[in-house]
């Protein structure tokens, strides 16, 4: 697969911890505006412009786009953002607790992912993919980096590791507790960044782990431009699969669907060992105690029915709790499993869902079979953490 260093447009050092934020659609407008309040300098203001624009302003309206692209200049004229004087490469560590992962900053090809190069295993919509195109249309530059995985190279971790051992550009902790560190790996003669390049060409996919809207709005855009200059690549962030952390991606359903608490149960018995676990487990929150669901995998499934969250739709949710398209039905919510089973177990207790269900994760090896073969997963299925920090790196294609 082919890589391309870029310059940067990044925090100065002093500014990185008060520019970074959590990415646009990780959190809705109050939460975007609660983070961002008393901190002009966060990314906020340009991810999700709208916080600073009349209450009720449509995020995806020209207005919000114009000020995404008004703040983004303030940011740069401030100084708070500065460009690098050359292409480059960057190491972007991450540390959860005793989680770490460390990855390659760098642009990727649109032609690639148009390819199949780059694997995905979400659907898109067009609404989402619109606004991103949008945006990169409107300020002339790609803003959040995809979050790509690939199967473990050591020559590549070696070059990681190196460029690891060299004075970083930014290093802090963020308000949730996630250390974030940067480094540059210098592109040129004999540099790291060339010898990374030619280690990158020799491995054959990568997979979208999160941004699949983004990739696609970037390739959309490239292809608009005829693949020219800068518009032919987009940024993103490749970690080696085994350093990647899925957390669960729960799920809360409003109402029985007409049941009673007794027929619900013996539905549920009917496709599942009631408070046994089995060769596959999720566990389910109802009236008030958690309790165990275990089933074993049908002979011939295949990689997508295989998953807990197929299983638990294609035998429970739709069939018996009325959940036909979990992407559209407004019955259905979600949590990532960073909130905990406490978050899960409080929306019902407070009546704000009928009946939860606990998930076990995906693994990063399911989700790269299913995009290997070529198969899309159910909405809602994995959850990364940590999150790519947007703000740390952008990418002009002016």
């Amino acid at each position: 697969m082919n890589i391309h260093p870029f310059a940067a447009i990044r925090p100065n050092e002093k500014d990185a911890a008060l520019v970074a934020s959590v990415p646009y659609d990780v959190v809705d407008t109050a939460e975007a505006k609660a983070l961002a309040a008393g901190n002009p300098k966060s990314f906020l203001h340009v991810s999700r412009p709208e916080i600073d624009l009349p209450d009720g302003t449509d995020c995806a309206s020209p207005a919000a786009y114009a000020q995404a692209r008004k703040a983004l200049d303030a940011l740069i004229a401030a100084g708070t953002l500065v460009q690098d004087a050359e292409p480059k490469y960057y190491a972007y560590r991450q540390t959860m607790g005793a989680h770490v992962q460390t990855g390659i900053v760098a642009c990727f090809d649109t032609q690639d992912y148009l390819a199949g190069v780059l694997k995905q295993h979400e659907k898109t919509r067009k609404d989402k993919e619109d606004d991103r195109t949008r945006h990169i249309e409107t300020l002339a530059a790609h803003t959040g980096p995809a979050f790509l995985t690939y199967r473990d190279d050591k020559a590549i971790d070696e070059v990681v590791r190196a460029a690891c051992r060299t004075t970083p550009l930014a290093d802090f902790v963020a308000p949730d507790g996630i250390g974030h560190t940067v480094w540059e790996i210098a592109s040129g003669a004999s540099c790291l960044g060339d010898e990374l390049q030619e280690l990158f060409a020799r491995i054959p996919v990568a997979y979208i782990a999160d941004g699949h809207h983004r990739s696609a709005a970037a390739s959309r855009y490239a292809k608009e431009r005829g693949f020219a200059g800068e518009s032919r690549w987009f940024m993103a962030v490749a970690f080696p699969a085994s350093q990647l952390k899925i957390l669960a991606y729960n799920r809360l359903v409003a109402d029985l669907n007409g049941l009673s608490d007794d027929a619900f149960l013996a539905k549920v018995a009917e496709k599942f060992a009631v408070g046994a676990k089995g060769a596959r487990t999720c566990r389910m929150y109802f009236r008030g105690q958690w309790t165990d669901l275990g089933w074993t995998v049908p002979a011939g499934a295949d990689v997508v029915s295989a998953l807990d969250v197929s299983y638990l739709q294609d035998n429970l949710l739709a069939p018996v709790l009325g959940i036909a398209d979990p992407r559209t039905d407004t019955r259905i919510s979600f949590m990532g499993g960073i909130r905990g089973d406490a978050a899960l177990a409080a929306k019902v207790d407070a009546g704000e869902a009928a009946v939860a269900f606990a998930m076990e994760p995906v693994t990063v090896e399911e989700m790269m079979a299913i995009a290997d073969a070529g198969a899309i997963m159910p909405p809602k299925s994995t959850w990364f953490e940590p999150k790519l920090r947007s703000g740390l790196f952008i990418h002009s294609v002016a």
